[in-house]
């Protein structure tokens, strides 16, 4: 008797903890991360700056940043129950299942967002100020009004994303530089063809949600031939971030290059299922190489 409860209170952690994961896009949020470490640690590069001498406001970004993001995530997700309940990859989420109220799940959106902003404020005031301004595209300009409006909800859900690593340098010291600019403006960039991938590949999901993505509205060739032009402007980034090392902007270059490719022979085959696949799983891979490339060869080791 006693084992059954124990291996039941076991599963509903375990079911809790799913939840939970659901609710905030765990894999969204591990994504944001990368980005605003990378952000951090290139600002303690370029200022010489010790570790040590601004741990605090290390755990202040850390702890901030995720709990902001975390909480655009669940106000995303109490806003569009009933989109989720249209899409088969989200009719498991608690909103949808019943397994949190959207109440209880409102109040956590709103808690979430609040804590992270005013932890953020004690990393620095710029830092809050991004992390507050990504929440408000996020939240505001993407989920409550673009997303079922507009085929642009993808660029405008795509700014939100952007502000990471500022919100990393910024905990530093002031992101007016040309490093954390063309980061910015890299991942900017780089969510808008990502992005379309996955509209392509849900494109039945989102078409029974009447959810406006291109493809839906568009159809597949306009899509891909924008996902084209979008990597293409991601070719000369790289050239503004020689101070970040040689090999940083080589390897960079043959992943634009790469990709650019990639979304150029999509443009003459008719399988797009195929397409949409290589090219999301291209656009993680880079980001992953670009991000996690620019702290490995920062590091003192390599200098």
């Amino acid at each position: 008797m006693i084992s059954t409860e124990y291996d039941m209170e076991k599963h509903n952690i375990r079911s809790f903890l799913a939840d939970l994961k659901s609710l905030v896009k765990g894999i969204v949020l591990i994504a944001n991360i990368l980005p605003i470490l990378s952000g951090f640690w290139l600002a303690l590069y370029f200022t010489n700056t010790s570790f040590l001498d601004v741990w605090d406001k290390f755990l202040y970004m850390t702890v901030g940043g995720t709990l902001v993001m975390a909480g655009a995530l669940i106000l995303n997700n109490w806003y569009e129950v009933d989109l989720d309940r249209e899409m088969k990859r989200t009719q498991q989420r608690p909103t949808v299942t019943g397994n949190f109220s959207l109440k209880a799940v409102l109040v956590m959106g709103i808690t979430s967002s609040i804590l992270g902003i005013v932890i953020l404020y004690f990393a620095s005031v710029e830092a809050m100020t991004y992390g507050f301004l990504g929440w408000f595209t996020y939240v505001v300009l993407y989920t409550f009004w673009s997303k079922r409006k507009y085929t642009l909800n993808t660029v405008i859900g795509s700014v939100s994303g952007a502000f990471t690593p500022l919100i990393g340098w910024a905990t530093v010291t002031s992101a007016y530089h040309i490093v954390p600019i063309i980061l910015f403006i890299i991942l900017f960039i780089w969510q808008i063809p990502h992005t379309f991938a996955i509209a392509m590949r849900r494109h039945d999901e989102y078409k029974a949600a009447k959810v406006p993505m291109l493809p839906v509205v568009y159809g597949f060739e306009i899509t891909k031939r924008q996902s084209a032009v979008y990597i293409a402007c991601l070719l000369p980034l790289p050239l503004f971030l020689t101070s970040v090392g040689l090999p940083f902007v080589i390897i960079t270059s043959i992943l634009n290059i790469t990709w650019l490719i990639l979304a150029i022979r999509g443009l003459f085959t008719q399988e797009n299922k195929k397409y949409a696949n290589n090219m999301f799983y291209f656009s993680l891979t880079y980001l992953t190489i670009v991000f996690g490339m620019m702290i490995l060869i920062t590091l003192p080791i390599f200098n």
